[in-house]
C-alpha cells in the first residue's frame, strides 16, 4: 500500500451538520472507523463549496452521498450501506441487502430525509451545545469532526 492510498479515504461522506440524527449517525460511524477509512465533509458548514461531481446543494439536501476511493458517488441506501458495512457494522443495513424490501427502504429513507429535523426532534435529539467562536460579525459552532484538526 503506498503512502497516498494509506492517506485517501475509502469513502468520503457529505452529512448535514445541522441535523442532529444525521450527525449522531456520523459519529457512530467515526467511533467504529477503526482503520481511518471513512472521510466526513459537513454541507452545513460556513462556506461549504466543495461539491461532489454531478452534485449540488439540493442532491446533498436530499439524501447522504459518499464518494469512493475511485471517484464514484453513492447516495442514499447505497451510501448508508456502503458506510456502514466498510467500518464492519454490516449487521446495521442488512435489510439493505435484500433487493425486495429496497423500494419500500428507499420511500422511506426518502421521506425520512425530508422530515429529517422534525424527526430529530420528535426523538429528542439535539445539537451538541458549543460555545461559538466569533471573529468580527461571523460565528462559527465547530464540528465534532473537526475537533483538534482546525481552528472550529
Amino acid at each position: 500500500m503506498t503512502e497516498n492510498t494509506m492517506n485517501k479515504p475509502e469513502l468520503t461522506l457529505y452529512y448535514d451538520g445541522a441535523c442532529a440524527f444525521c450527525l449522531d449517525a456520523m459519529l457512530t460511524l467515526r467511533r467504529n472507523d477503526r482503520r481511518g477509512a471513512l472521510a466526513f465533509v459537513d454541507i452545513a458548514a460556513p462556506g461549504f463549496a466543495d461539491f461532489p461531481p454531478g452534485t449540488d446543494m439540493a442532491a446533498l439536501n436530499a439524501r447522504l452521498h459518499v464518494v469512493t476511493a475511485d471517484g464514484r458517488v453513492l447516495s442514499g441506501l447505497d451510501s448508508m450501506q456502503a458506510a456502514y458495512s466498510l467500518v464492519g457494522m454490516k449487521w446495521a443495513v442488512l435489510p439493505l441487502r435484500i433487493r425486495p424490501l429496497r423500494p419500500a427502504l428507499a420511500w422511506a429513507y426518502d421521506h425520512f430525509a425530508r422530515n429529517r429535523y422534525r424527526v430529530s426532534r420528535l426523538l429528542g435529539m439535539r445539537l451538541p451545545a458549543q460555545a461559538p467562536r466569533c471573529d468580527g460579525d461571523v460565528c462559527h459552532r465547530g464540528s465534532p469532526f473537526t475537533k483538534g484538526l482546525r481552528d472550529d
